[in-house]
């Protein structure tokens, strides 16, 4: 994925978990600024086959959304171990980690909240999430994973990412981060 403006691209079904229910999955990431990001994703699902959270009036950092149809990203800088894991419920309710290495460390992270845009329309359910990272990520190249996960009727979930590593579903593993994003003052930005 290039600097700026990006694509919205399919996430894949793990292959050893049923995805009874969804159609399909995209999602992206873009540069909105110099140390700012903006995801989206899109969920196409048959609304009488899937769990999806109903909003929450005072929305706010929640733990354990990855338990229940969430959307998800993960952002690393290449020469860290360390990452982030964000957290985006269609309920408005919102989770930011920072992990110092794989599984590892893991703390709350981020003052700033996310602003989320949803809308619902049918089978269609897309969600936009816009944040910024801490002031000395700016000129930084990023590794990106992106992620959701879908709970069906019967609470069993379905695991969707732009690359699953072999074995059991696993967001966090490096084989994941498959894109690039640059957050420079000079970004193409809108």
């Amino acid at each position: 994925m290039a600097k700026g403006k990006a694509s919205i691209i399919p996430l894949l079904a793990h292959p050893d978990v049923p995805s009874n229910g969804v159609r399909g999955v995209a999602a992206g990431a873009e540069v909105i600024g110099p140390d700012s990001l903006r995801f989206q994703y899109v969920l196409e699902a048959d609304p009488l086959r899937i769990r999806i959270p109903p909003p929450v009036t005072d929305a706010g950092r929640t733990d354990k959304l990855w338990a229940h149809t969430c959307f998800e990203a993960f952002v690393a800088f290449p020469e860290s171990p360390g990452y982030f894991e964000l957290n985006f419920s269609p309920s408005g309710q919102w989770a930011v980690y920072r992990f110092d290495s794989y599984r590892q460390g893991m703390m709350p992270a981020l003052e700033a909240v996310p602003r989320l845009t949803l809308r619902h329309l049918g089978e269609t359910l897309e969600l936009q999430a816009e944040l910024q990272l801490d002031s000395g990520a700016s000129g930084r190249r990023l590794r990106i994973a992106l992620s959701t996960v879908v709970e069906d009727r019967e609470g069993r979930l379905s695991y969707w990412a732009v690359r699953h590593p072999a074995g059991r579903p696993d967001f966090h593993h490096p084989e994941g981060f498959a894109l690039a994003l640059e957050l420079s003052p000079a970004a193409n930005l809108p």
